[in-house]
């Protein structure tokens, strides 16, 4: 029977298929840590999966769970005190939505009980529908689908997000960022420092950095006002944000921001929202099911045609090539599950 002190917080982290390792494990070692260097067993937790059967990861490896999802819901009855209850996802979210999980989340919460959610997690509270006027993130591959797919939720491109007793994160090594906050919470600043210690991590993150901005891992942005430009057009994406109304955002007049584009990224500002474009239409060619004509309104396209065609252009192929190679995998997927 699992049971818990009145000085011992309950974590238990729900894992479902394909989810992401590294951010599982983060956040779990960063618990532990905090028990070694605290000194105490203050934190416990438990995994759980929705049939109480092992759950494979993306990577391939095999998680046994200690409990079955009808069993986590029965704890809170049995008089256990849960400290928080955290959901792991990774790829495919959309294909692993379960109803029982749905009500159980939605007990939690209102049981005030904290929730997390870790990598593509935030998908699962929002089907679940906690995240509604909630600020929130996700990983920023999936950001574009979410927003769509949840306009009701105020998500950003942090590494992590808290509001009220709703904690997300991006995954990765960000969910460490997010647990190491938690235990901040709880014991201190200097608990969290010497789980870095333990941990070899420089610093802590605070949740307001950003997980990347768009083109960065190819593009080396220096100027500080040029990143809080492109941040704030890639938050406007589907209505252009005029180029005098972003110098005066960012403190710099129009001419001085024209400079820095042309010198940072090669090109005009209307030439880069149209790479952000083409960017953000991608993903939710290859994340969603939306149709090629709502993607382009969604990106801030004038029409379906223009749309195909700065498309193409850009990526050398159209929206529906783009399309087609994703359609195939979920066939192929589809068929080694029938036959297996």
């Amino acid at each position: 029977m699992t049971t818990t002190s009145d000085t011992r917080k309950l974590f238990l982290f729900y894992l479902a298929p394909e989810f992401t390792l590294l951010a599982f494990t983060s956040a779990l070692e960063t618990l532990r840590l905090a028990n070694q260097v605290i000194g105490d067993e203050v934190y416990e937790w438990r995994i759980v999966t929705s049939d109480g059967k092992a759950v494979r990861a993306s990577c391939g490896l095999s998680i046994t769970p200690d409990l079955a999802l009808v069993e986590a819901r029965k704890l809170r009855a049995s008089g256990v005190k849960l400290g928080m209850a955290i959901v792991c996802a990774g790829r495919n979210v959309q294909k692993h939505l379960d109803r029982s999980l749905d009500q159980w989340l939605r007990e939690c919460r209102s049981q005030r009980i904290p929730l997390g959610a870790i990598c593509t997690g935030p998908h699962l509270l929002a089907k679940a529908g906690l995240l509604v006027d909630k600020r929130c993130t996700i990983h920023w591959e999936n950001y574009p689908s979410f927003a769509e797919a949840f306009s009701d939720a105020q998500a950003r491109p942090q590494l992590y997000e808290v509001d009220d007793g709703i904690y997300t994160c991006a995954g990765g090594t960000s969910s460490l960022d997010m647990m190491l906050h938690i235990v901040s919470e709880h014991h201190g600043s200097e608990a969290a420092r010497k789980i870095c210690q333990q941990a070899i991590v420089g610093t802590v993150r605070h949740r307001s950095e950003r997980q990347r901005l768009p083109f960065s891992l190819s593009q080396d942005i220096k100027h500080r006002t040029l990143q809080a430009a492109i941040e704030l057009m890639a938050e406007n994406v589907a209505q252009t944000l005029p180029l005098a109304f972003l110098a005066k955002k960012v403190g710099i007049s129009r001419r001085q921001l024209e400079r820095q584009f042309q010198t940072s990224t090669g090109c005009s500002p209307s030439r880069f929202y149209v790479k952000l474009r083409v960017e953000r239409a991608r993903a939710l060619l290859e994340q969603t099911a939306m149709p090629v004509v709502e993607v382009a309104i969604a990106c801030g396209f004038t029409s379906g045609s223009h749309f195909a065609k700065v498309y193409r252009t850009s990526e050398g192929e159209s929206p529906i090539q783009t399309r087609k190679p994703q359609r195939s995998k979920d066939r192929m997927a589809s068929s080694a599950v029938m036959s297996g």
